[in-house]
């Protein structure tokens, strides 16, 4: 172990045991309290260490399997048709990453899913499939590929497809993890099963969705975001426009936060969400922070080297960053770029004030590959 990082220093808990400490610890046991030195280098360790682990999930697979459930189970009996991801390190909390769940719905036309409400908060990202649609807060807004999507904590929230659409299928992804930790976690089904529309279909995006733009009379004081949906093609165009004016990060390459028009901060109160382009042939440098990262690749192909490990990606492929984890990104396709959306929880770390962020310095700012 690296001697900052050693536990044999003052200041450190470094009780030797012996006979009469063992008795102590067994009749404080009795009280159901204990020694904090016996815990205290465990419960405050030096960084972050992370039980989830970097993991990369192929869509391919990923896909067939919820196609298959689409014929196994339906919405009524599910109430949702979900394929969830599983980190191998955090398989006690059902969760993609850290406190963060994920998973790939299906739909095919005709079915809608009865409304609901709960504690978390949750997000979606289309992939495919025509005539989509959700219903957040009795508002009706139209889905196409690559849109980005929210339904806050505490709003009734429902989606179907067309009976003209198609197979239909997205990722989602939610706080409960955190919800659940938290014991803040209620459930509530719509008394009416399914929302009425009470507003004109896309009335929000259209109301909010202009650059620079506020209506004068606006009246809106819900702490997330008004937008509701984030379409593909105004966020591309946002991409580009960026790509001409600045050389972008050096460890994300263009990136852009979705953001709440009415006061420029995160979409949600507990999750945020960026899109990214990797310029043809681009590799960044690598770099580290708190709080846990999902990325879904919108476009293109490449790979990331996380912790060390390469794990490659390409359109629709889903991989995840632990917290406090040396991560970089390379887009191998010299004559187009990479898009990459990502969802986060730093809306909670940054709230808590415990964001911190370190650059990797060795090999030019590159990691070894190491497995």
């Amino acid at each position: 172990m690296d001697d900052k990082f050693s536990d044999e220093v003052l200041g450190r808990a470094r009780v030797k045991n012996n006979e009469k400490l063992a008795s102590f610890y067994d009749d404080l046991k009795n009280y159901s309290t204990g020694a904090l030195w016996e815990v205290a280098n465990d419960i405050e360790p030096w960084e972050p260490a992370a039980p989830s682990v970097p993991y990369h999930w192929s869509y391919e697979v990923t896909r067939k399997h919820v196609v298959q459930s689409i014929d196994l189970v339906t919405p009524e009996e599910a109430a949702r048709r979900v394929v969830y991801f599983s980190n191998p390190g955090a398989l006690d909390k059902s969760a993609c990453v850290g406190w963060l769940y994920s998973g790939i719905q299906g739909m095919k036309p005709g079915e809608r899913a009865p409304a609901h409400a709960h504690s978390s908060s949750a997000l979606r990202f289309i992939i495919e499939g025509k005539g989509a649609y959700t219903v957040v807060d009795h508002h009706k807004v139209p889905l196409g590929g690559n849109d980005f999507v929210i339904t806050p904590n505490g709003v009734w929230h429902d989606h179907g497809i067309a009976e003209d659409g198609e197979i239909s299928i997205w990722q989602d992804g939610l706080d409960i993890p955190l919800a659940k930790a938290m014991d803040a976690s209620f459930y509530s089904l719509h008394p009416e099963g399914y929302q009425p529309i009470d507003f004109p279909i896309g009335d929000l995006p259209t109301i909010y969705g202009a650059p620079g733009l506020l209506p004068v009379n606006h009246n809106w004081d819900k702490p997330y975001s008004p937008m509701f949906k984030y379409p593909w093609d105004k966020t591309y165009e946002a991409l580009k426009g960026l790509e001409q004016m600045t050389d972008g990060c050096e460890f994300d390459g263009i990136i852009m936060r979705y953001t709440n028009p009415i006061n420029g901060g995160h979409v949600m109160s507990t999750m945020g969400a960026h899109m990214q382009l990797l310029r043809g042939g681009e590799h960044t440098k690598a770099h580290r922070h708190t709080g846990s990262i999902v990325y879904h690749v919108a476009k293109g192909q490449g790979y990331s080297v996380i912790g060390g490990k390469k794990f490659e990606w390409k359109e629709h492929d889903v991989f995840v960053v632990p917290s406090w984890v040396w991560h970089e990104h390379c887009n191998t396709n010299s004559k187009d770029d990479a898009c990459l959306f990502s969802f986060n929880d730093l809306p909670t770390i940054e709230k808590m004030n415990f964001y911190r962020e370190e650059a990797y310095t060795e090999n030019g700012g590159h990691q070894e590959i190491v497995a």
